[in-house]
């Protein structure tokens, strides 16, 4: 995919598009279409925690208002990132899949899709909906040979974070640009060192005991140096690249970052917010706006520390942000019938005047200009955080969870670390499962 994400997310960041016009009839399912045909009709969606698509009270609403219009009732099951793979995967097994699923273009096009087990929704798109969808984000939910597995909803950029009290406790935070929220691989690894001289070994974790988390991973070891995860063309895996080795031997020897295989990025984050880590490698939009603390107030610790989000440290100023994408999928299960009606879901939530309600309960950032004539550049007008996280949207960089043999890296790329953290030789480790992972890419 070429890296013009940036781009296109900074002009819609900044509000820059207009709304288009009410588009001409077309050959999608219409969002209110309440006939005979539809009122019977129930169907199933397994969402993954995307925002508050993970909290039932909410969606239970959108069902109510979607039911209301459109006669159809949608069965809910919220899955969790650590075992819905398996779910679903299980449930493909038993010929009992969901009708719609909510996720990403890693799951929904270069596994499920792939396999055949989705159903393609090229159809619901006409010209004016290409105009008005990121073209980037519309081309990670899609196949090389035009078949889209995943209607595109939502997207972010993934981050790291800091406690910035912390920070300007151990003089640190001289290390960070707040105003650009990037900052240089040397003044990285300056901070970290005044960081442990004042609160001892545990500043930040290179987790790796599972692939839960292992976007901010592999953003931190790719950014370091300039390395890239996969090549352009995403057909092959390059974490073995001198630059990646350089990043990961640093950050092995650095006292005050541990490799541990104990945790995940969930873990990570907990650690974090309890003040126990004065860095988060695992960090979002959703964490920053996520009032974990005793008074409610998002940004901040349980203890009340200021939390800054940062971009990951470059030795080129550049940084390269790993970005989230997610949309509805549609498992083919024969029903013609169903399909269908799924198909009127996807219209209704992702573009009709309700878009902007299922956007909000995914608290990330709307994929498109405007949804049936609705404009989405100001969606978030009223949030300042959202507003603040904006500043990271041009540093977005190349989509590569699409490549072949996904799951597999997922894997390797976690094993191997883990087993670099038990001592093993640092270059060869990283040659074998980087061909553990293109093994499974052909």
């Amino acid at each position: 995919m070429k890296r013009r994400i940036a781009l296109m997310m900074a002009g819609l960041m900044t509000l820059s598009l207009t709304a288009c016009g009410t588009k001409p009839a077309d050959n999608t399912p219409p969002a209110a279409d309440s006939g005979q045909s539809k009122q019977d009709t129930e169907l199933s969606l397994w969402t993954y925690p995307v925002g508050q698509w993970g909290d039932q009270a909410t969606v239970d609403k959108l069902m109510a208002d979607f039911k209301a219009e459109t006669g159809i009732t949608v069965n809910v099951e919220y899955l969790a990132y650590k075992d819905g793979d398996d779910k679903i995967n299980t449930a493909i097994t038993a010929k009992n899949t969901p009708d719609l699923v909510l996720e990403g273009p890693e799951r929904l096009v270069a596994n499920w899709g792939a396999k055949g087990y989705m159903v393609d929704l090229s159809d619901m798109l006409d010209e004016e909906d290409k105009q008005e969808i990121m073209p980037e984000a519309l081309a990670a939910c899609t196949t090389e040979d035009g078949k889209v597995y995943e209607y595109p909803l939502v997207m972010t950029a993934h981050s790291m974070a800091v406690n910035l009290d912390a920070f300007k406790e151990a003089g640190a935070d001289q290390y960070l640009d707040l105003e650009t929220r990037t900052w240089t691989t040397e003044n990285f690894f300056k901070a970290v060192s005044a960081l442990e001289a004042k609160f001892g070994k545990n500043i930040a974790a290179v987790y790796c005991g599972g692939q839960g988390g292992d976007q901010g991973t592999r953003a931190l070891i790719n950014n370091l140096y300039g390395g890239t995860f996969t090549n352009p063309e995403h057909s092959a895996y390059t974490w073995d690249q001198p630059e990646n080795v350089q990043a990961i031997t640093e950050l092995l020897g650095t006292k005050g970052i541990n490799f541990d295989a104990a945790i995940v990025g969930g873990d990570e984050i907990a650690n974090f917010y309890k003040g126990i880590f004065k860095m988060a490698f695992c960090w979002n939009i959703q964490q920053q706006l996520n009032p974990n603390n005793a008074n409610g107030e998002p940004g901040k610790t349980v203890n009340g520390e200021e939390i800054a989000f940062m971009a990951f440290p470059t030795a080129s100023g550049d940084p390269k942000l790993q970005g989230g994408i997610w949309g509805f999928g549609i498992f083919d299960n024969g029903d013609a019938a169903k399909i269908e009606a799924a198909k009127t879901f996807i219209k209704y939530m992702a573009d009709s005047a309700h878009t902007v309600d299922a956007v909000k309960t995914a608290t990330f950032f709307p994929v498109r200009s405007a949804a049936e004539g609705t404009d989405l550049t100001n969606v978030w007008s009223d949030n300042p955080i959202m507003g603040d996280y904006q500043v990271l949207m041009p540093y977005l960089g190349d989509y590569y969870q699409v490549t072949k043999g996904w799951s597999q890296a997922r894997t390797s790329w976690w094993t191997m670390l883990q087993k670099i953290g038990q001592g093993a030789d640092i270059t060869s480790t990283v040659k074998t499962y980087n061909d553990e992972a293109n093994a499974a890419a052909k």
